[in-house]
């Protein structure tokens, strides 16, 4: 019995220790020099769908929730927007190669049609972003938009990632 309040008592000085180490956030109040709106049309609808539903992920702007604040919780937090900016960065857009940026929309519509992006882990606490098919048809349409752009400006072999 003293063992299990050994553990426990250690268990929670850990998590009251651990309060104290947060990571860096991802707020920048800064306009994005190499932002997707930059080089394409984003339209009012799209951009509402974007900042509910993928810019905390996406961008280098996240709405921080309050549980934030607490640990583990933030680690996990930080670690899920490292990896959803390495994957797609909409502040960063611009600077991706041609065939990057043809490339991650065609990933963009097929996660959106799949149901795979935004993540249920998300949309579990912020159901604002669990997207109508309205909205995952105007998204696809217009990543679809930009795609069809793109090919009719560029060489296809530009499009092409390189293997």
């Amino acid at each position: 019995m003293k063992i299990l309040k050994a553990i426990g008592l250690l268990l929670l000085v850990v998590l009251v220790v651990i309060q104290f180490f947060h990571p860096e956030r991802n707020i920048s109040t800064a306009v994005a020099p190499n932002d997707i709106s930059r080089i394409y049309p984003v339209d009012d609808t799209v951009n509402t769908i974007l900042q509910k539903a993928c810019n905390d992920c996406h961008t280098n702007n996240t709405r921080y929730p309050w549980y934030a604040n607490i640990q583990p919780v933030a680690w996990w937090l930080h670690d899920h927007i490292r990896e959803g900016k390495r994957e797609l960065n909409f502040n960063d857009f611009a600077s991706y190669r041609l065939a990057k940026q043809y490339h991650k929309l065609d990933e963009m519509i097929e996660l959106v049609e799949k149901e795979e992006m935004p993540l249920s882990s998300y949309t579990l606490i912020h159901s604002d972003a669990d997207l109508t098919d309205a909205e995952k048809l105007a998204l696809t349409n217009w990543a679809r938009s930009i795609r069809s752009e793109m090919a009719a400006k560029y060489p296809a072999d530009s499009l092409k990632r390189k293997r």
